[in-house]
């Protein structure tokens, strides 16, 4: 849930979402949600289009306060195209969110950042949609061409199908009835995935 108030004009990313680009706030209207208020925003978003979001859900942030996608920050001063002059455009384009492997969060809650990367798949918008959330290019295809992206995607998929055989199985011996409730809340295509990693074992 965003603490921040945003009004017309505002420039505006959704980390939940990284694939629909920057919005920029169309109207606000307050909300009120369990007692407390929030905003009911629209944005028109670059490759999102227009979306109408409740802050008392969404997670938006300020365009310019919003971590730099596919970068480490700390480690990595230069921009993540920058990067690419020296560094293997595969292994970056591979790379799972910090919220799939971050050992201060909970099994469950970085099987449930795993679970949500099944949304995308390397078939037509979806695949672009992937791309844009790993890039943050409003436009992928101005810097690799469709045959790139659907080999990079492939080892994305290794990747993230790896994490997840990982974290089930770590969470099974951690906290089962919270992995377990997770699995019975997942998303259809997630779903699938987790009967594969169990046909697997």
């Amino acid at each position: 849930m965003s603490a921040t108030e945003f009004k017309f004009g505002d420039r505006v990313v959704h980390s939940g979402r990284p694939e629909w680009g920057t919005g920029v706030v169309t109207a606000v209207q307050p909300v009120v949600h369990e007692g407390k208020t929030a905003q009911q925003v629209t944005l028109r978003f670059d490759r999102g289009g227009l979306k109408t979001l409740s802050t008392a859900f969404a997670l938006l942030e300020h365009a310019s306060e919003a971590a730099p996608l596919a970068q480490d920050a700390a480690a990595e001063p230069k921009g993540w195209l920058d990067s690419l002059a020296t560094d293997d455009p595969s292994e970056a384009m591979a790379r799972l969110p910090e919220a799939t492997r971050d050992p201060f969060t909970s099994i469950a809650n970085r099987i449930k950042a795993t679970l949500a990367l099944y949304r995308f798949t390397d078939r037509g918008a979806s695949l672009l949609d992937w791309a844009a959330a790993q890039t943050g290019l409003a436009d992928p295809l101005s810097r690799f061409n469709r045959h790139q992206l659907e080999v990079f995607f492939k080892r994305f998929a290794n990747e993230r199908d790896a994490q997840l055989r990982k974290l089930i199985f770590e969470g099974k011996k951690q906290d089962p009835h919270a992995v377990e409730m997770v699995m019975a809340t997942a998303p259809s295509a997630a779903k699938d995935a987790l009967r594969r990693v169990y046909a697997d074992r």
